[in-house]
């Protein structure tokens, strides 16, 4: 499971918000894999959980390479403006996303490109009924 939730800073607070509210979601995992930033650790210890979690240097490549498009449209806005913003798009591009999966080392960028437009003309007709 990848949860995208904004914010401002990426403190021992901000982080046991982010994990109590997945958690909440989505149930107590079994392992947790995240960076190796200090702070989920101390928050996972606040939890009691502070034992069950992994890291290392290929175990969040998922998290990281689920990360990248909004880090392409970071780049090419130069930063959102408003963190608002970032956490619209990251909640609608992750629920388009994953209803969608493509194969895009199959793929080129045309395809790719057209293959994301008709599911999210898909998605929307979805919405609108």
């Amino acid at each position: 499971m990848l949860e995208s939730i904004v914010t401002r800073t990426r403190d021992r607070k901000a982080a046991l918000k982010f994990l109590k509210k997945s958690m909440k979601r989505h149930g107590r995992p079994e392992t947790i894999v995240t960076d190796e930033l200090r702070s989920y650790g101390a928050a996972l210890k606040e939890l009691g959980r502070g034992d069950d979690r992994e890291m290392g240097r290929w175990l969040n490549n998922r998290a990281k390479n689920s990360h990248l498009p909004f880090r392409r449209r970071e780049r090419a806005m130069l930063r959102f403006r408003r963190m608002h913003t970032l956490q619209k798009f990251a909640s609608v591009h992750a629920s388009v996303h994953n209803h969608f999966p493509t194969e895009r080392h199959l793929q080129d960028r045309d395809a790719y490109k057209m293959t994301r437009a008709a599911a999210l003309a898909e998605w929307r007709g979805l919405l609108d009924a």
